[in-house]
């Protein structure tokens, strides 16, 4: 059974929005434009998918009976043909700046709302539905990945802890590689690199009910 320091918690979550705020701010205005690494979407298009999903899952956990089989009813829509489909967009006129702070402002969402939801609550997500706990996971997972996208189409370091990596992985992906380091090993789980004898996954998944 997992001790208490495996559990994965609102703090591990506003502290990985935090990281990857820090990481991104100071980029300058004409850089936001190019791909995020291997994603067919552009850096700025990248930070508005994924602060969406941030306010997303906070919207899962909101309604007094969270929805068990769909999503919370919002309109996503894409603003051009290949886009991410989303509820939340950056104006633009606001720079950079602005959109770290619709990023944070997402990230501060869902942590309160896993502060606050009892843990015996349940919403759905199409990879199981899903306790705080494990939207915090799933905040998390989408924040570490993402960003390691943005830098890899920004040039910047990106290497978050390895234990918020390892306490992902313990909540959301039970066939997760047990001897490669966590942040490689989180890498490997979401389809991004390949590992020594592990070729990089073109389909993956994680599992969000509890253990």
């Amino acid at each position: 059974m997992a001790s208490l320091t495996d559990h994965v918690t609102a703090d591990d979550l506003e502290s990985s929005v935090h990281l990857a705020v820090d990481t991104l701010r100071g980029v300058p205005a004409d850089a936001w434009d190019a791909n995020a690494g291997s994603l067919e979407w552009t850096c700025w298009e990248t930070v508005e998918h994924l602060a969406d999903d941030l306010f997303a899952y906070a919207a899962q956990l909101g309604p007094r009976t969270p929805p068990l089989d769909g999503e919370v009813p919002f309109l996503w829509e894409r603003r051009r043909v290949g886009g991410p489909a989303n509820v939340v967009f950056a104006n633009r006129a606001a720079g950079p700046d602005g959109l770290l702070q619709v990023l944070e402002a997402s990230g501060a969402l869902l942590v309160a709302m896993v502060r606050t939801t009892p843990g015996t609550v349940r919403a759905h997500h199409g990879f199981g539905n899903a306790d705080p706990e494990g939207f915090a996971a799933m905040g998390i997972v989408e924040t570490l990945v993402h960003t390691y996208d943005l830098a890899q189409g920004l040039d910047l370091p990106w290497a978050p802890p390895a234990d918020l990596c390892a306490r992902v992985l313990t909540r959301l992906f039970p066939d997760a590689p047990a001897d490669t380091d966590p942040w490689p090993a989180l890498l490997w789980c979401t389809g991004r690199a390949a590992l020594p004898g592990l070729p990089r996954r073109t389909n993956w998944r994680w599992y969000g009910e509890p253990a």
